[in-house]
């Protein structure tokens, strides 16, 4: 499915190791002042003062961009005030300091740098602006929706300051609620807001949105052109977004990053936010909301390992599940890039059992492929046999990538029929692993030997911008990748067409031909006898490689 491990990768960790080993213990914000000293010559220049409708700003200037870090778009949400739909930031007097990040949302501890803890503040409705230094007027605008399962994860992990400069672009990175905080729903809460319980994290994204119409002229941003981007949960966000009749008019292009198209029902939702109540002790309180509403943060926190809960349909603002919605064509038409890793499964079969110390056995994969497929559970198990794969954790990263892939290729298919549509799969699988992973392979033999097989989810967040605040040890080719995919979100951004000059052509997609781009970057030979090149190239390779055939037969979607 990928390149054969070349020389380069042995000869870059082993270069990589110790550097990323000290640099990987800093916080994001603490790599962000490293990598952004101050400009040549620029020690006496005056921070940037902007005014928005709240109040002026003063921004930082940084090596080649300016920064406004921390702009609140919504009031806190504490106390009273969990579980309603955002509402506008109070005004200052005076210039508001914005060169700190605001506070992450409440969110249980995790394995990326800078979350070693976990986090319980609430007052974190907070957003980003990054942008070029001398920007013009009018620059296309990337909103960008982060990932973390919506349980975790802020604006802040990504750095997007290559990406300022290559593009000219401005860029916005948002926080929004997680977890029960952000998704509970509850006949009570239902009662009380009209936009409906179940989604209060997607509405902070819309309050966000509508602050950037609002407010991006004054940063050198084009309001009217404006892109709405995410990754994994927040690629999921993005299509939920498409969905919503409320998001209408916030953006003008999409790009779905290893996200799927669908909520669950209110109902499912309700199931998982009994569980929630029950499990932090409110089930049988007089006055359930009361009792919510009084809870610590930590409390919260601690519940959601054992009850979690996301998001869910319910109200005007998502009233229709966005699988039903892309499929009818009842959705915001504008044109969408959308793609994958090529192993996106193979992170999570790590991480649920061999970064736990327990690699799934052959019975554990039975058990799995049943109660994952169903009534087609035999016919997945006879076309997946774990005697083709040396282990039953790499049986199983092979079956959840085909049907994941044919999910992605549905979704695909279904957008284009209505919109512009342009997929692509990132399929670099001799890329360094995103930072999380790459520093666990530096200090464990575990991680150091699992067969990924490929590029897995996250790992193509670093060729656009620094994620978690980290430059990876990319090679040669790998960074002349990283500045063709810029080229062609930049394309995508500013004409909502990836194509443009410099880079291979990208046709639309088409179910009759089912071609993508596949992201790539070229091998470098060991003369060095050439100059550093990606190898990206449209194709129709995506449904063999990933055995689609068979999952349509299956008629699974």
């Amino acid at each position: 499915m990928g390149r054969t491990i070349t020389l380069r990768s042995r000869v870059r960790t082993i270069l990589a190791t110790a550097s990323v080993l000290g640099l990987g213990l800093l916080s994001p914000i603490a790599v962000h002042a490293l990598k952004s000293p101050p400009a040549q010559g620029s020690s006496e220049r005056t921070p940037l003062v902007v005014a928005t409708t709240a109040g002026k700003l003063k921004g930082q200037a940084q090596t080649g961009y300016d920064a406004w870090l921390g702009i609140p778009y919504a009031a806190t949400p504490t106390a009273a005030d969990r579980w309603t739909a955002p509402r506008s930031a109070p005004s200052w007097t005076g210039i508001r300091d914005a060169s700190r990040f605001g506070d992450r949302c409440a969110q249980p501890s995790g394995w990326d740098p800078g979350y070693e803890k976990a986090i319980t503040t609430e007052d974190c409705l907070a957003l980003n602006v990054y942008a070029p230094q001398g920007s013009r007027a009018d620059a296309p605008v990337v909103v960008w929706i982060h990932g973390g399962g919506f349980f975790g994860g802020a604006g802040q992990d990504t750095d997007p300051r290559k990406f300022v400069q290559q593009t000219g672009a401005v860029v916005v990175t948002v926080n929004y609620r997680l977890g029960p905080l952000g998704y509970l729903n509850l006949p009570e809460l239902r009662a009380e807001n009209a936009d409906g319980a179940g989604n209060y994290g997607l509405l902070d994204q819309q309050a966000a949105l509508r602050w950037v119409r609002s407010n991006i002229g004054h940063f050198g941003g084009d309001a009217g052109n404006v892109t709405i981007a995410g990754q994994s949960a927040g690629g999921s966000s993005v299509c939920d977004q498409l969905a919503s009749p409320t998001a209408k008019g916030l953006f003008a292009r999409a790009v779905v990053m290893s996200g799927g198209c669908t909520l669950q029902s209110a109902a499912a939702g309700e199931t998982q936010s009994r569980a929630f109540v029950k499990e932090i002790g409110c089930a049988t309180a007089p006055d359930v909301l009361a009792c919510l509403r009084t809870a610590p943060a930590a409390a919260i926190v601690a519940a959601q390992l054992k009850a979690p809960v996301r998001p869910s349909l319910g109200g005007a603002a998502f009233p229709t599940d966005p699988a039903t919605a892309v499929q009818t064509g009842a959705f915001t038409k504008v044109p969408v890039m959308l793609g994958q890793t090529n192993s996106e499964r193979g992170l999570f079969t790590f991480q649920n059992y061999d970064y736990l110390g327990t690699p799934m056995t052959a019975d554990q994969y039975t058990q799995a492929v049943r109660s994952t497929y169903g009534t087609n559970a035999a016919e997945v198990l006879a076309e997946y046999p774990l005697t083709a794969y040396p282990t039953p954790g790499q049986a199983w990263t092979a079956v959840q990538n085909g049907s994941t892939s044919y999910d992605r290729q549905q979704l695909m298919a279904r957008l284009s029929r209505w919109v512009p549509t342009y997929a692509y799969e990132f399929a670099e699988s001799d890329t360094p692993h995103f930072t999380s992973i790459f520093r666990l392979q530096q200090q464990s033999a575990t991680a150091r030997d699992f067969p990924f097989g490929g590029a897995i989810h996250v790992d193509d967040l670093g060729y656009l911008w620094d994620y978690l605040g980290q430059t990876l040890p990319y090679d040669d080719d790998q960074l002349e990748l990283s500045r063709q995919m810029i080229a062609f979100w930049d394309h995508f951004t500013t004409t909502g067409d990836p194509n443009g000059s410099g880079t291979p052509t990208w046709p639309k997609y088409r179910t009759q031909t089912g071609e993508l781009m596949s992201l790539k970057a070229c091998d470098t030979a060991p003369s060095g006898d050439r100059p550093p090149a990606a190898c990206s190239k449209a194709t129709r390779d995506f449904a063999q490689e990933h055995d689609l055939d068979f999952w349509q037969s299956l008629g699974s979607a």
